[in-house]
């Protein structure tokens, strides 16, 4: 029976979280914490979890996946899911975002992709498939899969890793992301998750940075665009890690990210430390391309002061802040906030670790970035290519 598995990392943010869901800027690392998802044929012809039936309600970013990749009323049939990992749930890591761009590779990989008969030019294109490029579909809603062309019989199916694309799995991950968090989400999660390493999102094409694709969302009325880039470090540090701090406490991306927009609708003069994140984040990005770790450390602790501001910070957070900060070079909440993680950025990671965890945090050590979607799967079959 056919078996495909694919992994992607967590990540953390150095800077900018929340201010990017209002388009401003920030910086997000893949960290080496990962969760692999195996799909194969269902033996019960049900949908299944880890053995279980899946209950589609509680699982918002495996359904709108499903209903994206792998339409029923097409013929697709059911499969049987298993979910490995380290990542802690709701703690500020990127969890539901590695297992939706984990699960979205894993449909891919089982359904293949279509393409074109070659044309004049013995170019061919996709038949089917979500893409930045690609504008007559909104890949937000739940609606099935479709064609990008009118569909003829001269097809070709393309199997293996040729099909991925990370454009595709990233954008349907955000998706996912958004449908699970009511309009509100960032790409940053989906697109770190899915592309690795260090991922910089801003409201504009940044300068001496790769730059990926744009992202637009239209959530409560307004739209929101963002511009993907990778940042590429000039060299890997090797004497600078990053510590994850983790309290223990759950604290849902959603809740906190409605929590702000509440707060802001009550007093809109909180938007200029909204902005001010921003602006932090901008430093921190030229501090990252000079090689200034001393000043992306700064960064940090001053994106703290603003977050802590908005009051998306507890006070479990910043006393493992605080036991982090004689020994690093800056320190904050990563993610939503609210408990979950904080991570300090640190030229002496074990001094670190042990500070935060006496202060009742459990840690691990990551270094600035690691690989993003993996294939851990040798011999890939599709499971189904019906088009």
């Amino acid at each position: 029976m056919s078996k495909i598995t694919v992994s992607a990392p967590g990540k953390c943010i150095l800077f900018g979280e929340h201010a990017v869901v209002y388009g401003h800027p920030a910086v997000a690392v893949a960290i080496d914490r990962r969760i692999s998802v195996s799909i194969q044929p269902s033996k019960t012809g049900s949908w299944l979890l880890d053995g279980n039936e899946l209950n589609m309600s509680k699982n918002p970013h495996i359904s709108g996946l499903i209903k994206k990749l792998w339409p029923a009323d097409l013929g697709a049939p059911a499969l049987s899911i298993q979910i490995e990992g380290n990542i802690p749930r709701s703690s500020g890591l990127g969890s539901s975002a590695a297992l939706s761009v984990a699960f979205a590779g894993a449909l891919r990989l089982a359904r293949g992709r279509w393409l074109t008969a070659p044309d004049s030019n013995q170019q061919q294109h996709w038949a089917e498939g979500f893409s930045s490029s690609i504008s007559q579909t909104n890949p937000y809603d739940l609606s099935c899969g479709f064609f990008a062309t009118t569909p003829t019989n001269e097809l070709h199916h393309l199997n293996g890793m040729d099909a991925i694309d990370l454009d595709e799995i990233a954008i349907l991950s955000h998706g996912a992301e958004a449908n699970a968090q009511n309009g509100r989400a960032s790409p940053m999660d989906s697109s770190t998750c899915a592309h690795g390493n260090i991922v910089v999102i801003s409201n504009k094409i940044e300068r001496n940075i790769d730059y990926l694709y744009q992202r637009n969302l239209t959530t409560h009325g307004s739209e929101i665009s963002w511009h993907i880039h990778a940042l590429e470090l000039v060299q890997q540090p090797d004497d600078v890690y990053l510590v994850i701090g983790n309290t223990g406490i759950n604290a849902p991306t959603g809740k906190q990210v409605a929590k702000l927009a509440e707060l802001l609708r009550q007093n809109p003069m909180k938007m200029k430390e909204v902005e001010t994140i921003g602006k932090i984040a901008r430093r921190g990005i030229d501090a990252l391309l000079g090689g200034d770790y001393d000043a992306v450390g700064r960064s940090m602790s001053e994106n703290q002061l603003m977050l802590k501001s908005i009051g998306v910070s507890s006070p479990e957070l910043e006393q493992l802040i605080k036991a982090a900060s004689p020994t690093s070079l800056g320190a904050k909440l990563t993610g939503a906030g609210g408990g979950g993680c904080m991570v300090a950025l640190t030229r002496n990671p074990q001094l670190t670790s042990d500070a935060i965890e006496l202060a009742g945090g459990r840690t691990f050590i990551t270094k600035l970035g690691t690989a993003g979607l993996t294939v851990e799967t040798n011999d890939i079959t599709p499971i189904w290519t019906k088009s």
